[in-house]
């Protein structure tokens, strides 16, 4: 993104830039390049916007085919005759032992045009719609083409017949690829007699052996891209493949990648200088790459200079970041409270992060934080005053963590040390200096937890294993010295002593541990007794519920059943009112469903209602209590 002129107003104070050379001055094209080639001698380098070959050993003899399906032939003077073929052509290969031109393109047909004779052959009729790429070995003439159904043909050029068919876009898919379309193929190489790479338009590299139809090695680019070119690296057994956005060099025999180049702009085409470390690049920019990598080979003899430069390059790394530019990450533009600059000029996204001016990184940095160089200096002195400390006696610091776990393995390895039995110990590491234990004196959560019920039940056996440890250590002293003093007495305790000992010791252990869970159990039970106090003590409190503005209460259930009305779908609640008459649904004459809601009744016809109702139930009731009375005054006069 910096400019030729800002780059040559850095060659003044940037080592880089002043470093950097240009092998090839102005080496760049009024427009894009599509193919860049080299001659066979070495001595000339052609890149052009079309696809051509070079015939001869030099430039005197080119062909150029265009996209109109005209060819061009030019000699060493310029133009020289133009012919036309029948289909768009999209490649073409030079059989030399024939002088046959083989054309592929937007036809199944390979048409074949004789430079000896000047005249059109036969073409060969291939199975394909259409034809991509192709290509001729130079050791036994064999031609093959790739199609646009993902196959490649191979044809003998002495009998026109096809000899081989490869299945390419099958073999392409792999348990790791995933594949949206299909696999065409759009590059295709021969190396020596037996080996040929194809590559497929999504971005699959298939190594073959001519003498099986299963592909030897399958590369994956992973970026869905046609492959654009493929060459061989003999030397180191490379191969070099390239898409649009990346160049890949990997090994041809196990896969594994050997380096990669990914340019700024996209790459139209990849060219490999024989017999050296050169790549030539042509991209979406006028400006054609050079990159020169040591590894791969000598630099050529016109530029032999190289290789003395990368020797002192080598020897004298420097610094490659601009002195004008400070590169910083989007989280230190979220410290210094300038993410609002992303997409302005301030701001050249680069990689993972941004490239912005080195003078407006320090103002806003002193902006941000004025206090910085008191915290450098005070930095600084922290420092020498901890390389002075260093040369003092160190004092142990207990962890934050497990203070009386770390206490206690300091303890057992002074006692260690000071024991004259050391020597024939066989030393273990240290739990506090082994990196695999540090988490456990640094994680709280590796805390031990001393009034849990495990570790209340597991401490009599932990202390008595350390208590048996410490006794071991002192009887093994006793022992040497007394060894020293009679060699003839027998060694250690009678086997009565020493299971009478044990058995002392399991019993002691056995009591500690009862001890310990009848003490759990009476926290256990004084634990149970407080929460049923509190439980009995907890005075339940009456809750107010609020009322909406315009609404009337009436009871909890009329609101639970209105909740679950509001909590289901429109259909449920359609059947609820058709259920209690307040919804009907019809067809009409038309065809279309008719809905007729009815009102709900208000509050105040509810209550009349309710009232009227009343007032019916009383006037039945006293009917029928006057007619009780009236029945029993008749039985009344009847019985006088």
């Amino acid at each position: 993104w910096l400019s030729d002129r800002k780059k040559r107003a850095l060659q003044k104070k940037d080592v880089d830039v002043r470093r950097r050379i240009e092998l090839i001055q102005d080496f760049e094209m009024p427009t894009v390049c599509t193919t860049i080639k080299v001659s066979k001698d070495g001595q000339y380098i052609l890149a052009t916007v079309v696809t051509f070959e070079i015939l001869s050993d030099d430039y005197s003899k080119i062909v150029f085919l265009h996209n109109d399906r005209y060819i061009e032939f030019h000699s060493q003077s310029g133009f020289y005759y133009k012919t036309r073929i029948p289909k768009f052509g999209r490649d073409f290969s030079y059989h030399y032992p024939s002088c046959d031109l083989y054309f592929v393109g937007a036809s199944s047909e390979v048409y074949r045009l004789n430079l000896e004779q000047g005249r059109y052959l036969n073409p060969l009729q291939t199975d394909a719609a259409e034809n991509n790429v192709c290509d001729i070995n130079s050791v036994h003439g064999l031609f093959a083409t790739g199609t646009i159904e993902g196959r490649v043909e191979c044809w003998d050029p002495r009998t026109r017949n096809r000899v081989g068919l490869l299945d390419c876009a099958l073999n392409s898919v792999t348990a790791d690829s995933e594949i949206n379309s299909l696999p065409t193929i759009s590059a295709l190489k021969f190396n020596g007699a037996l080996t040929m790479a194809v590559g497929t338009t999504t971005g699959q590299v298939l190594l073959y052996d001519l003498r099986s139809d299963k592909p030897l090695l399958v590369k994956d680019h992973q970026y869905g891209l046609p492959i654009k070119s493929v060459h061989f690296q003999d030397s180191l057994d490379l191969i070099l493949s390239a898409d649009s956005r990346i160049v890949k060099m990997w090994n041809k025999n196990s896969g594994k990648i050997f380096t990669s180049l990914e340019p700024e702009h996209d790459l139209n085409d990849v060219c490999l200088y024989p017999n050296s470390g050169m790549l030539l690049t042509a991209s979406e920019t006028p400006k054609m790459g050079i990159y020169y990598i040591p590894v791969l080979g000598p630099a050529p003899r016109w530029c032999s200079f190289l290789d003395n430069l990368t020797e002192e390059l080598e020897e004298n790394p420097e610094s490659t970041v601009y002195d004008d530019y400070k590169f910083v990450t989007k989280k230190d533009l979220e410290n210094l409270g300038l993410t609002h600059l992303i997409g302005s000029p301030f701001l050249r996204a680069y990689m993972h992060g941004f490239f912005m001016d080195i003078r407006l990184y320090h103002k806003v940095k002193l902006m941000v934080n004025p206090f910085a160089y008191e915290e450098y200096r005070k930095d600084k002195i922290r420092q020498k005053i901890e390389e002075t400390r260093a040369q003092r006696v160190q004092l142990k610091k207990l962890p934050k963590v497990n203070k009386e776990l770390a206490l206690k393995l300091i303890e057992e390895e002074e006692e260690k040390q000071k024991s004259t039995w050391k020597k024939k110990v066989k030393s273990l590491p240290n739990i506090l200096t082994d990196d695999r234990f540090k988490v456990m004196f640094e994680n709280p959560d590796f805390q031990v937890d001393e009034e849990s019920e495990e570790f209340r039940l597991l401490n009599p056996l932990v202390s008595k294993i350390s208590e048996k440890r410490k006794k071991k250590l002192r009887l093994l002293e006793q022992q040497e010295l007394r060894e020293k003093e009679e060699e003839e007495e027998p060694e250690g305790k009678p086997s009565d002593a020493e299971s009478s000992e044990s058995s002392d010791d399991e019993k002691a252990w056995v009591e500690e541990v009862r001890k310990q869970r009848r003490l759990l159990q009476q926290e256990e039970k004084v634990k149970r007794q407080e929460r049923l106090k509190e439980d009995q003590q907890t005075v339940l409190k009456p809750q107010f519920y609020e009322i909406k503005a315009g609404e009337e209460f009436r009871s909890f259930k009329d609101s639970a059943t209105k909740q679950k009305l509001m909590n289901k779908t429109l259909e449920d609640r359609l059947k609820i009112e058709a259920k209690n008459g307040t919804l009907s649904v019809s067809d009409t004459t038309v065809g279309s469903k008719q809905l007729t809601f009815t009102l709900k009744r208000s509050e105040q016809q509810k209550k009349q209602q309710e009232a009227e109702k009343l007032h019916r139930q009383e006037r039945k009731r006293l009917r029928r209590s006057a007619g009780h009375l009236k029945s029993r005054h008749k039985r009344g006069r009847s019985f006088h």
